[in-house]
């Protein structure tokens, strides 16, 4: 049987009880070299991300095109073999059915979806957008994981940034955030940014308060925010609830 590349990957990936992502992929043909005396695992020491990457869209291809009750795909950046969606029944009984958590609200995935194509936004860029607060519909995101804290953003008052998760690739069945579908309009939708940090050094993050102009001591405008009857805070709504 020839070891090339391709069927040493396919045989891990077989056996491994989790996704494999491309670097922990390396590590494995890796570290079975420097554990091994024998030419075969020793030639695959210093194997590529790029040969790797090509190798498992090569697998990927054959197993589709076999069309095998199986199939290779990559989720949130990690590789793994998978039961086709058609043969679920007869695995739920062996197995028996998961419990899911419930599903994401209308206005959740609106805010889930503002999030995945801009981000990272703060809550207040998300919000000129949905025309409404975001509070409680932001606090269902974190829970659940779909949603993290990407820093601060370097504007007045370093307001938090947020940014989806590799959970929230796994969840809707991605690669990455490039397979998301298109959505340009969401994308052209402007969005009031406060002013930058006021500098005085490339060194310092923000100005002393004695160093600070006094013409920039002016107070800033608020931005302009939709309001709606339903402006108040929105939790996680029923599905049935009209959106905003």
């Amino acid at each position: 049987m020839v070891m090339d590349l391709k069927s040493i990957l396919e045989a891990i990936l077989f056996a491994s009880q989790k996704p494999l992502s491309n670097r922990e992929l390396r590590e494995i043909l890796a570290n079975t070299a420097d554990r091994s005396d024998e030419e075969p695992p020793k030639a695959f020491r210093k194997v590529k991300d790029e040969e790797i990457e090509a190798a498992l869209l090569e697998l990927e291809k054959e197993h589709a095109a076999a069309e095998r009750t199986y199939r290779l795909v990559c989720v949130a950046g990690a590789w793994q073999f998978v039961s086709n969606p058609e043969f679920s029944p007869w695995l739920k009984t062996m197995f028996g059915e998961r419990t899911r958590p419930p599903r994401l609200s209308q206005p959740a995935l609106e805010t889930l979806a503002i999030i995945s194509y801009r981000q990272p936004m703060t809550r207040a860029e998300i919000e000129q957008i949905r025309g409404v607060a975001v509070d409680g519909v932001m606090q269902t995101l974190l829970e659940r994981g779909l949603v993290e804290s990407a820093g601060r953003a370097e504007v007045v008052g370093r307001p938090m940034t947020y940014a989806t998760t590799p959970l929230f690739l796994e969840y809707f069945g991605l690669k990455n955030l490039e397979e998301l579908p298109a959505a340009d309009e969401l994308r052209r939708i402007p969005v009031q940014k406060p002013e930058s940090l006021l500098t005085v050094d490339p060194g310092l993050a923000t100005a002393p308060p004695d160093e600070i102009k006094e013409s920039a001591t002016t107070p800033l405008a608020a931005p302009e925010v939709q309001t709606t009857e339903a402006s108040q805070t929105e939790g996680d709504a029923p599905t049935t609830e009209s959106s905003q």
